[in-house]
């Protein structure tokens, strides 16, 4: 084990690890950030978070002609790295954390073999969304081919305008993602597996009083269709839904398939520590900053956000992360 010991580790990037890195290392922290590996778990995660799958970026604030995902990323990793921010493209596969991180620092494993230590930690892993599985689901997802698993995030992008689309699932969140997207599309079909929804009363008489939406009982999606657009690029035609009752398959047209089926949040490396979850997995952070219940450690962005999930959310959290972790530092004359 190497002897030296960091200020503070960054485990995990996208949008809340990226901007921690930015300013703790303007605070002269000498950050690194444990990027990740990408992987299918059973879907896409790739370094760079779920913006990796987002093609167009229109709400995030100083992008009036909005910017891909990945773009939007790799700017934020060049911005941390002129400070000084290490990158590392490895996960942290297990954390040991310390009673007491002054003196005895905090204790971090990596894919590739090494343990490392540190006095402070910020958890920015992120909550990667739940997909169907469908091979023709997660390649579209992945190329930016209408599919997509935040329907705020992409709904109102003109590739989707005035389009019939369809959201899969049946709790609030898929009332609340059809809901907006009845403000664009032409049709918002959802697409339920029950004869009967999971989501709060309210929000299905919101959705249902829209004269653009349908609700399609006992239905599953069992394949994607799509065709190459003018580019050759494979663009989403519809979809192959299949009765869960009788078996029966039918074709639906849409230019679009939001999936809303939940997220889970990515802290399955941290589960048998002494960190707080809440029972869907997600980090408690105690009071109004993001300290969480052990000393030294951080958390920031959708890994402690179960409610907002946006890239804007997720930076500021970020931005606590780091003043909150120069703050704990400065306490404990570690700077």
């Amino acid at each position: 084990m190497s002897e030296s010991v960091e200020k503070v580790v960054i485990v995990g990037s996208g949008p809340s690890g990226w901007t921690a890195a930015i300013y703790a290392a303007r605070a002269q922290l000498d950050p690194v950030v444990y990027a990740g590996v990408a992987k299918n778990d059973p879907g896409p995660i790739l370094p760079g978070g779920q913006l990796m799958l987002t093609t167009d970026v229109e709400n995030y604030p100083g992008f009036p002609e909005g910017v891909a995902g990945p773009d939007m990323m790799e700017k934020f990793q060049k911005q941390a790295e002129r400070f000084g921010t290490r990158v590392v493209l490895q996960d942290i596969t297990r954390i040991e954390f310390s009673d007491d991180p002054v003196g005895t620092p905090h204790t971090l494993h990596t894919s590739g073999g090494e343990a490392i230590r540190a006095h402070a930690v910020i958890v920015s892993t992120g909550a990667t969304a739940n997909w169907l599985g469908l091979e023709s689901e997660l390649k579209l997802a992945q190329t930016g081919g209408g599919v997509s698993a935040c329907a705020v995030c992409d709904g109102a992008l003109p590739m989707f305008r005035d389009q019939p689309l369809a959201v899969v699932g049946g709790g609030d969140t898929a009332m609340e993602e059809a809901t907006f997207l009845t403000k664009f599309a032409s049709k918002v079909y959802v697409i339920h597996r029950r004869d009967e929804l999971r989501a709060s009363k309210v929000m299905q008489e919101r959705l249902l009083g829209k004269p653009n939406a349908e609700v399609l009982w006992n239905k599953v999606v069992v394949d994607c269709l799509s065709e190459p657009d003018h580019m050759g690029n494979d663009k989403l035609t519809g979809v192959v839904l299949e009765d869960t009752q009788t078996g029966e398959r039918s074709e639906l047209t849409v230019k679009g398939l939001f999936i809303a089926i939940g997220h889970t949040p990515a802290t399955k490396f941290l589960r048998d520590t002494a960190l707080e979850f809440d029972e869907s997995g997600y980090i408690i952070l105690p009071g109004r900053s993001s300290a969480t219940n052990l000393p030294g450690v951080f958390a920031a962005g959708d890994v402690a956000d179960a409610k907002y999930r946006q890239a804007v959310t997720a930076a500021g959290m970020g931005c606590q992360a780091a003043i909150d972790t120069e703050h704990w530092l400065g306490e404990h004359d570690l700077i």
